[in-house]
């Protein structure tokens, strides 16, 4: 058995595309068990990917004490390879305390983390400017392993959870909203608006609010065709409910990555970040969308217009069959 560390502690989105990169190495290499290094408010979601074996919870806050005692525990396993998907200061020096026989990080790595490998993996041939996805696949010729995506992600329990509750009319699926982001910038105002539409015009469907962080909807809003999940969608849960969804709509965020992943159709808006190198995966996907707000500022792109370009898409997906 040949025994891989994952480090990839962060964020939601960044995790979402290492699993997906640790899948398609499953597929490939039979042989293989994968351990994987991720901060405390991400482990729920590694935790339940099929594709990864055991988890090493790092605490952030647990000082120099909490990082010593985290590698203690990493090294009583003594592992083939380590792949630092991360690269910066912190897991290079997780990186160089594992243990592992070889060291492999980005060639791309910050904070002179590069220092602590005994490998790196090249760039693709767009450099720079590949999306963040296709970066991480260069990781997986180290292992003989394509630099694709193969297999299915999967988690486990979570498709066993009753979301009755998600139904609309006639056990129609819901349109799933996310409208909070980690970053102001990439966080667009008009959900609110967009929810009295899609209620307005879709009468027979309900729409769900989801997200960690809660956002009041002051009861604006028929209970029978809205819900509002945000501080109550648990990372658990998360696969299942959007599986659920119809069509999920979300600034640029984790869960936009993870309805990607999981073939799901997915409208990401975008403001001042690049959709070619942040934006669902892959771009060109049948269940993948984008809509980019006017040279990249948020407070430019009205509802009517996301309302607008959000009909055409759904036309154009239905024609499609």
């Amino acid at each position: 058995m040949t025994e891989l560390l994952i480090i990839k502690p962060s964020s939601l989105g960044d995790i979402v595309h290492g699993l997906q990169v640790a899948t398609s190495l499953k597929a490939q290499r039979k042989d293989l068990r994968i351990s994987w290094i991720v901060r405390e408010m991400f482990a729920p979601l590694v935790r339940i990917c099929e594709a990864v074996d055991h988890v090493y919870v790092f605490e952030r806050r647990g000082g120099a004490k909490g990082f010593l005692r985290l590698m203690r525990e990493v090294r009583k396993t003594k592992f083939d390879y380590v792949f630092d998907m991360q690269g910066l200061l912190r897991t290079g020096l997780m990186t160089s305390r594992s243990g592992a026989r070889r060291k492999v990080g980005r060639s791309d790595a910050r904070e002179g983390a590069g220092l602590f490998y005994n490998e790196k993996v090249p760039l693709p041939p767009e450099g720079r400017r590949s999306h963040a996805l296709d970066i991480l696949l260069q990781f997986c010729p180290v292992l003989g392993a394509k630099p694709e995506l193969q297999g299915s992600l999967g988690f486990r329990e979570v498709d066993n959870l009753k979301l009755r509750f998600a139904e609309g009319r006639a056990g129609t699926r819901p349109f799933l909203l996310f409208p909070d982001s980690r970053r102001a910038e990439k966080r667009w105002g008009g959900f609110k608006q967009l929810t009295e539409m899609l209620i307005r015009e879709n009468r027979g469907h309900k729409v769900i609010w989801a997200g960690s962080n809660y956002l009041h909807d002051r009861s604006a809003f028929p209970a029978a065709q809205f819900l509002n999940l945000t501080g109550n969608t648990s990372l658990v849960s998360l696969p299942a409910l959007i599986r659920r969804a119809e069509w999920v709509i979300t600034n640029d965020s984790g869960p936009m990555h993870l309805a990607a992943a999981l073939h799901v159709r997915v409208v990401g808006i975008f403001g001042p970040t690049d959709p070619r190198l942040f934006g669902p995966y892959p771009p060109d996907g049948p269940t993948n969308f984008v809509i980019q707000a006017p040279v990249g500022n948020m407070r430019l792109l009205s509802v009517k217009d996301v309302y607008a370009n959000f009909s055409r898409i759904r036309d154009r997906v239905a024609r499609a069959g």
